[in-house]
């Protein structure tokens, strides 16, 4: 089993930026493609971004893409989400997540962390 613990989130103003960590433990992040997702108040919890288990891919949400850039270390097993130009949309809480499949579903993926809180002023 593989614990996640995600921690960056806070406020921030419309055009900031904030870098989300995931920290894993029990096992090494490298086993795994590594997600982020995020969840708005009463809504289903939607697809931000996966990197693959070496980290040479990566894939976003068109609703980020070009504004948020995944990165992982495996020695540190640290994942991150490095988020740019945020806008209030971007404000809901950040799950870091860990499977075995390259794929932007909530499905793939079996390990979750408890999740940070962005918000988003404007």
């Amino acid at each position: 089993q593989v614990q996640l613990v995600e921690s960056g989130g806070g406020l921030v103003q419309t055009g900031g930026s904030l870098r989300l960590s995931c920290a894993a433990s029990g096992r090494s992040i490298s086993r795994y493609v590594m997600g982020w997702f995020r969840q708005h108040p009463g809504k289903e919890r939607e697809f931000v971004a996966f990197i693959t288990k070496s980290g040479s891919d990566t894939y976003y949400g068109d609703y980020v893409k070009g504004r948020f850039a995944v990165s992982r270390d495996n020695a540190d097993n640290t994942v991150y989400l490095q988020m740019n130009s945020l806008e209030p949309d971007d404000a809901a809480i950040y799950y870091c997540a860990a499977g075995l499949s390259a794929l932007p579903i909530v499905g793939a993926y079996g390990y979750w962390g408890q999740g940070t809180q962005v918000t988003v002023s404007s």
